[in-house]
């Protein structure tokens, strides 16, 4: 594996790289991974910025007002709302902090380690970039209290996936049905779905996006997309012990310039704290504790199976 510095539309970045894998992180724009590559065949997974300029991000700041790409990570919260720390209230912005603070990095031995410090809540949140033998990626988490009073979290991967092909989702077989928590313009919020209803994604636009989540826990921890024109597949690995939830976020042109999926393993359910800390879900951390955990993912083409 190499790692090297480099410029991405004008901002300092990382690349890791193997023989089947590029990824390309860059650590001010909230630690986004920007760019992530299957070699072998060419395919981009991530979206990338279009015409949006790419830019650090301004904190407090609207998501969807951002530049709409690649993989940003969503803590401690997705959903604007308000938490209690000890005896104090206070406000979370949009889609959390992490997305929109500038993340300290540093290449430790085979693995890019970006970490950042919370602003409304005392925490600190690092993630680890390795790559494995062949066309594999490993994301490692941990989430430490550097505060003096218990501090509750949701988090949820947020990587926004191309869609321009037509892309089935893929799910294991034990998650046959879906809750929607965002019906757009076409579907019912709070209704179920088959999953066979809304697992094939077509590129055009049509101005509509939806959202949906497993509820409860998962009972497999595993999803991941399928290109039916090129046969590309991408696949995502999570312990569900230590990620129990899944969302799905379907974009076409909802709030996105093109057709995004983003596939959204997390922990909490579901999009808010306050939400999640009511219904038992989030994860409190006790003054100096730390919880941890890592997503798998595998790149290819051809046949694919989930391990």
């Amino acid at each position: 594996m190499i790692m090297r510095e480099e410029t991405y539309k004008g901002l300092r970045a990382v690349a890791a790289e193997n023989e089947d894998v590029q990824a390309i992180v860059v650590p001010e724009a909230g630690g986004k991974l920007v760019s992530l590559r299957y070699k072998p065949t060419g395919k981009e997974w991530l979206l990338d910025s279009g015409s949006r300029p790419l830019r650090p991000p301004v904190y407090g700041s609207t998501f969807t007002d951002g530049d709409m790409s690649g993989w940003d990570e969503c803590f401690p919260t997705i959903d604007r709302c308000q938490a209690d720390i000890g005896e104090e209230r206070v406000a979370l912005p949009d889609h959390g902090e992490a997305w929109s603070l500038p993340w300290s990095w540093a290449i430790q031995g085979n693995g890019l380690v970006c970490s950042v410090e919370g602003v409304a809540l005392p925490y600190r949140l690092t993630r680890t970039l390795t790559l494995g033998h062949g066309a594999s990626l490993s994301l490692s988490y941990e989430a430490t209290n550097t505060g003096k009073v218990p501090v509750p979290f949701l988090w949820a991967a947020h990587p926004q996936f191309r869609a321009d092909e037509p892309t089935r989702i893929l799910l294991p077989e034990a998650m046959p049905e879906l809750l929607c928590v965002h019906g757009g313009q076409s579907l019912a919020t709070g209704r179920t779905y088959r999953a066979a209803e809304i697992v094939r994604v077509k590129p055009e636009l049509t101005g509509d996006g939806t959202k949906f989540y497993y509820p409860g826990t998962v009972p497999e921890g595993w999803s991941g997309l399928y290109g039916e024109d090129s046969g590309n597949y991408l696949l995502i690995y999570a312990p569900v012990e230590s990620v129990p939830h899944w969302g799905v976020w379907i974009d076409r042109g909802a709030c996105n310039d093109r057709t995004a999926i983003a596939l959204e393993p997390g922990i909490g359910y579901y999009d808010s704290l306050e939400r999640a800390v009511a219904n038992g879900t989030a994860v409190t951390l006790g003054p100096g504790k730390s919880y941890r955990w890592r997503l798998d993912l595998k790149l290819g083409s051809g046949e694919w199976r989930a391990a």
